[in-house]
């Protein structure tokens, strides 16, 4: 198992303090808890506001942990419905009708926010003016990861919801909030930024363990920040009432996003992870030398400077604090993986060819039990030799037929196994070698995954120890390339970035007519974050700041989007002739109406009256 020192390391040695900052909630906060020291008596030291600054990240890491999960809202990823243990509290993370389905992530991530608060105030009201400078110094560096920490968390929630109730202290008891206002999201967005802002003046400019933020991190979430605002006023938000769109403030967002990013990108001798070369790559159903890209997802790549902000996981057996990712992308080939989320169809098109770096012709779907010609027909979808010659990251991403993985059993390598679709747990022979095809869960239409995917023995489904990325280097290449085209259009410092993340997957430059204007640009910027960032989150948010629903699933009323299996099966079908409320519905989150029950000044988004 790949060992490293990290946050995480900290909160298993101090479980009971975590056991203790992570009890359940009932209500829209958890109560206090009960059971642990007086806070006179518990904040005494500097190791005592690390400990709670541990149990705040070890809340917070699962309000962010199953990213690739939002995904299944675009059209790159299907999401099968979940387990009750979710971090989300919910199942929906389907391409259509989820927006009434995150009431308990609504509660999760205002329980996250008290988590927080704890931290904040006892260190502000107990501790700074008793220490010495030196330790002021230390405990300001402490109470700045906590003020990152909570300003991710309202960023998250003025995404789906809007106008939010914020709060910033310790609620000890709820009867506080019964008549709490829905703060307007101007409003929220400066708290953010402020919060922001203080970590940027106190954390230190480089990481000191795995795990914990420094500078450069909470200058990308203020960048994205003010990229997100800048979105909302350039695009409009008409569901969320009482925002009115200004396009000086979009200009003005834009470029505030674009110095805090751009000073990342220069200001910290970063760089992509192994220096953004794409690496090595085997041939075609072959994986024993996979590109560099592939490793920037499973353990190997931990603690590389490419990722910003990271959670970590203790993993091991009988731990209870790995990462899922082997059960979330894994098939039962992969020590019983379930197969909860894997690609569309429409994802395998969007890999461009390392030869002239655009995209193919589209891969035609073909039953190969029905028609003897799929497996060698040009551009067929289960014709392997259809997937030569691509960006690099494909390989590094999904698999398709016959591609292969390292299978995992018992904590035990069990060999090579071949992906075929509609051909599991069964001996085949290729190239002279028998396998045991791989055994999915329920599903795949075609491909799988092999991003998040170890090919290491010695863990569990839940047992990894990733250090799963909340902001990389590339992310915020992208987003600056986006926030100064929209100001200025194409500059070439932006255009220079996008070709670096596109080197990654061994992918020639743009050509001139992909940066000629500004919308051909934006276009090439949303191509590199649908590849570079699949399965991490972004397209679901990407798609409503940009108000994209009707772009990609057509117009109300319209026939909407088909998936089809590669075999040319339709496997479901979302948007068809849906009313214009449905969109609207996506476009912003119901708020729950238990909040709503208990508390009666609380408003309701206007798609859900």
């Amino acid at each position: 198992m790949y060992k490293i020192k990290s946050v995480f390391s900290a909160i298993i040695i101090m479980g009971g303090m975590v056991v203790l900052l992570t009890s359940c909630m009932d209500n829209l906060l958890d109560q206090q808890p009960t059971s642990e020291l007086g806070a006179d008596a518990f904040w005494q030291t500097e190791d005592d506001a690390l400990t709670a600054l541990y149990g705040a990240y070890a809340d917070v890491r699962d309000l962010f942990n199953q990213e690739y999960y939002w995904d299944g809202h675009g059209e790159f990823a299907r999401g099968r419905s979940l387990s009750a243990t979710n971090n989300f509290g919910t199942d929906n993370f389907f391409p259509q009708g989820y927006g009434h389905r995150f009431d308990k992530y609504y509660q999760k991530l205002y329980g996250g926010v008290h988590r927080v608060n704890y931290v904040i105030e006892n260190i502000e009201k107990r501790m700074l003016s008793q220490s010495s400078s030196a330790g002021r110094i230390r405990l300001e560096t402490i109470k700045g990861e906590a003020h990152l920490l909570r300003g991710m968390i309202y960023l998250r929630l003025i995404s789906l919801w809007g106008d939010v109730p914020y709060i910033g202290h310790i609620v000890y008891d709820n009867s506080e909030l019964a008549n709490i206002s829905r703060m307007p999201i101007a409003q929220v967005k400066d708290s953010i930024l402020a919060d922001f802002t203080y970590a940027i003046e106190k954390l230190p400019e480089e990481q000191p363990i795995i795990g914990r933020a420094a500078k450069p991190a909470a200058l990308a979430f203020r960048g994205k920040t003010q990229l997100y605002w800048a979105s909302w006023n350039n695009f409009g938000w008409p569901e969320l009432e009482g925002f009115t769109p200004s396009a000086q403030e979009a200009n003005s967002a834009y470029a505030a996003a674009a110095a805090d990013l751009k000073s990342v990108i220069d200001d910290f001798g970063l760089d992509l992870y192994r220096g953004g070369d794409p690496g090595e790559i085997d041939e075609l159903g072959k994986a024993e030398i996979l590109p560099n890209y592939y490793y920037l997802f499973v353990p190997q790549g931990n603690g590389n400077v490419e990722n910003l902000m990271v959670f970590t996981h203790g993993g091991g057996p009988g731990t209870n604090q790995g990462d899922w990712t082997m059960r979330e992308v894994g098939g039962r080939s992969h020590e019983s993986g379930q197969h909860r989320i894997y690609p569309t169809h429409f994802m395998a098109d969007r890999y461009q060819s390392i030869n002239t770096g655009d995209f193919l012709p589209k891969l035609i779907q073909m039953n190969p039990f029905t028609n003897l010609n799929a497996r060698t027909a040009i551009n067929s979808a289960v014709n392997p030799q259809s997937y030569a010659d691509r960006d690099y990251r494909m390989k590094a991403s999904i698999m398709w037929d016959y591609e292969m993985s390292v299978g995992l059993s018992g904590y035990q390598v069990t060999g090579w196994v071949p992906y075929i679709h509609m051909v599991q747990g069964s001996l085949v022979t290729i190239d002279g070698v028998q396998y045991t095809t791989f055994i999915s869960d329920r599903g795949a239409w075609g491909y799988t995954y092999r991003k998040y995917l170890r090919n290491t023995p010695g863990l569990g489904r839940v047992e990894g120890d990733l250090a799963i990325p909340l902001m990389r280097l590339a992310d915020v290449f992208l987003m600056y390339a986006e926030a100064v085209n929209e100001i200025n259009g194409p500059q070439a410092d932006a255009v220079e970035l996008v070709n670096r993340v596109r080197r990654r997957g061994d992918l020639p430059p743009l050509q001139p007519d992909k940066y000629a204007s500004k919308e051909a640009f934006f276009e090439a910027i949303e191509q590199e974050r649908i590849v570079e960032l699949y399965l991490e989150g972004q397209r679901s948010f990407d798609i409503r700041r940009w108000r994209a629903l009707e772009r990609i699933w057509g117009p109300p009323g319209g026939d909407g989007v088909t998936f089809l299996d590669t075999h040319g099966r339709v496997m479901e079908r979302y948007w068809h002739n849906a009313d214009i409320r449905e969109y609207e519905q996506c476009y912003i989150f119901r708020i729950p109406p238990s909040e709503r029950d208990r508390n009666p000044n609380l408003t309701q988004n206007t798609p859900w009256l």
